[in-house]
């Protein structure tokens, strides 16, 4: 695995695992339940050690799912991150939604607690109030944020007692948001690893370009998406997939190395 260096000098890789859809989207799917928790074992043995999940997945039982799958490996290998709803921003909530998140996932800790999305209605100093009193305890490793503009990272730089982690944004070939509203320029200047979500998605391996890179290399279009994201300093992604070959594909993407003009290619391909 290779890794992106976090603010306070820890590591995260440069892959993991989305979770979202397994449990259910908007609300808890019970019925594959061994199968989703069979195919996160088998994903972490095949190398995901980054495990992205959140208490609105399924609502919540995403986390349940996560933390069965969880029980079959050391804790010290693996890095969990989940996220608080918008909803539960207020100062009680924020403690409420760590300990339901906790004990879903079977776990005293989490390496990284994110704010799923911004909400206008609550004052980011009643967040943070919460989550630095989180981090000074132990129960979060890491604070960090997701679908932040640059003014509310500003914000949330001044009111987090630790460094922001992350900024987990949707970003992919075809949707180059971030670069475009200055948020992946604003966490590179900080040293703030951009998380992208969504990688694959959105057209992207109907791509021509994607296509015909990965027809000439002999790999799959999503490994091709893959490394055109992580080869950028201080970018990592989270590729969700359901399915086993695809996970192997999609890690399998760590072993690609595209030509500067393969890049420029993929760069050039317009939204």
């Amino acid at each position: 695995m290779q890794y992106e260096t976090l603010p306070d000098g820890g590591r995260i890789p440069v892959l993991g695992l989305g979770t979202w859809q397994m449990g259910g989207g908007g609300s808890a799917d019970y019925s594959r339940d061994d199968e989703m928790v069979s195919i996160i074992e088998q994903a972490i043995e095949m190398g995901y050690t980054h495990i992205d999940t959140a208490e609105g997945y399924g609502k919540t039982h995403c986390e349940e799912l996560v933390g069965s799958a969880m029980k079959a490996f050391p804790r010290g290998d693996l890095f969990i991150t989940t996220k608080v709803s918008p909803d539960h921003l207020y100062y009680d909530d924020v403690h409420t939604a760590i300990n339901g998140s906790l004990k879903r996932l079977g776990t005293d800790y989490v390496d990284l607690y994110l704010i799923h999305w911004p909400n206008d209605r609550i004052p980011q100093e009643e967040t943070f109030r919460a989550l630095n009193e989180l981090a000074a305890d132990g129960r979060v490793r890491r604070v960090g944020v997701s679908n932040y503009s640059v003014a509310q990272m500003q914000e949330a730089m001044e009111l987090c007692k630790a460094p922001i982690a992350t900024n987990q944004v949707r970003y992919n070939l075809l949707d180059r948001t971030p670069m475009q509203n200055g948020v992946l320029e604003f966490c590179r200047r900080n040293g703030i690893p951009l998380t992208a979500y969504t990688p694959i998605k959105g057209g992207v391996l109907d791509d021509p370009t994607v296509q015909k890179i990965a027809q000439n290399r002999g790999c799959t279009p999503s490994q091709v998406a893959i490394y055109w994201l992580i080869q950028q300093p201080g970018v990592i992604t989270i590729p969700m997939s359901q399915n086993l070959k695809h996970l192997r594909d999609n890690i399998n993407a760590l072993k690609l190395d595209l030509s500067d003009e393969e890049i420029r290619r993929l760069d050039a391909i317009q939204s």
